[in-house]
């Protein structure tokens, strides 16, 4: 081999390395992955005795369990280019229900118990039915919708219990789910049981059948129907599905908080709209995973625990999300733009190519 070639070589595969690096530096799961160790490292040196040490991230953790849950709807729902404001507030109906049938049925046993996670889910599945339906079938806007759903869902469940909230949870459910640890560790089970359901849709998001056809329908609606994706009544179940773990979620909190919580839900839907979109799912569809939610809804939760921590006022992890948010739009905005921009050129090209050699 002579020395231009050996030269030659050389230079494609730095310029091959290069390529790679810029190409993962992009990835904006990689970009948030980033910031949640800045943000982790900034609260570590500032606190270095209470916010590393286990008993705090264990606070942290515990805390994005039930998130996490609303998250993964929200992931599929967005990336078929929806939204559903509704989750919080189903989540709250969904509790009062589910507390309401085990207050009837004694609130003691896991006989108890089973009922009022069926109850739940099942009451959450019907609202994201409901969703789903009018979106899918009666072309209501989904903003509409699901801004309409959240209203109704929150003034039933205060209809229900005149405001007051229900505090009959059973034993089994608060001690074991809501306070307990896996077996032989310190790892709360509420946190193990969101991880296990994060795996699972992680997996039907990227691996089977019904993800590509998600991605499919938020890259293109009209294109997904000609190469016979049921449209609609796949939107029916994505929106089905947001629903009902946003019910699961509801049995979640009572058990993690022994109440029904009914106000304090407010910002449950915008916390996880927002770490769904921070994550790097495209806010106008066809782009997101999993993964990036988690990372997502880690930001805000760790943010609120090192500002108490360090003495500032809790209220400025609103203003620092509300930056990250908008800046993780705009991002996604500048890369749909200039990758529209390159298809564009490419035609173009293609196009110049072809009548050239018709000359």
């Amino acid at each position: 081999m002579t020395q231009s070639n050996v030269t030659t070589s050389v230079n494609t595969e730095t310029s091959n390395q290069r390529n790679a690096l810029t190409r993962l530096a992009s990835i904006q799961s990689l970009q948030i992955a980033l910031v949640l160790l800045v943000i982790f490292l900034v609260f570590s040196l500032l606190a270095p005795t209470i916010f590393p040490q286990w008993s705090n991230l264990r606070q942290i953790v515990q805390n994005v369990a039930i998130l996490a849950v609303l998250g993964i709807g929200m992931t599929f729902v967005i990336i078929t280019a929806g939204i559903d404001l509704s989750v919080g507030s189903v989540l709250v109906f969904s509790g009062v229900v589910s507390a309401k049938a085990m207050q009837a049925l004694g609130s003691q046993g896991w006989g108890t118990a089973l009922v009022g996670v069926i109850v739940a889910i099942g009451v959450g599945l019907l609202w994201g039915l409901l969703n789903g339906f009018l979106v899918a079938k009666a072309k209501v806007p989904a903003l509409i919708v699901t801004l309409g759903t959240l209203g109704a869902a929150l003034g039933l469940a205060q209809v229900i219990t005149n405001g007051v909230d229900i505090r009959a949870v059973p034993k089994e459910l608060s001690d074991t789910v809501g306070y307990g640890n896996v077996w032989g560790t310190t790892i709360p089970l509420i946190t193990l049981i969101a991880l296990i359901l994060v795996v699972i849709f992680a997996v039907v998001l990227h691996k089977t059948k019904f993800g590509l056809h998600t991605y499919a329908i938020g890259s293109s609606e009209e294109a997904a129907r000609r190469v016979g994706v049921k449209v609609d009544r796949h939107l029916i179940a994505v929106y089905a599905l947001s629903g009902g773990l946003a019910g699961f979620g509801g049995i979640l909190s009572l058990s993690q908080f022994g109440t029904t919580a009914i106000a304090g839900q407010s910002q449950t839907n915008l916390n996880v709209i927002a770490a769904v979109v921070i994550g790097g799912t495209s806010i106008f569809g066809g782009v997101g995973t999993i993964f990036g939610t988690m990372l997502g809804l880690f930001i805000p939760a760790v943010l609120q625990n090192g500002f108490v921590i360090v003495g500032l006022q809790p209220f400025w992890q609103q203003v620092a999300v509300g930056t990250v948010l908008v800046a993780a739009v705009f991002v996604d905005q500048r890369r749909r733009n200039a990758a529209t921009r390159g298809a564009s050129a490419k035609a173009k090209n293609s196009l110049t190519a072809l009548w050239s050699k018709k000359q």
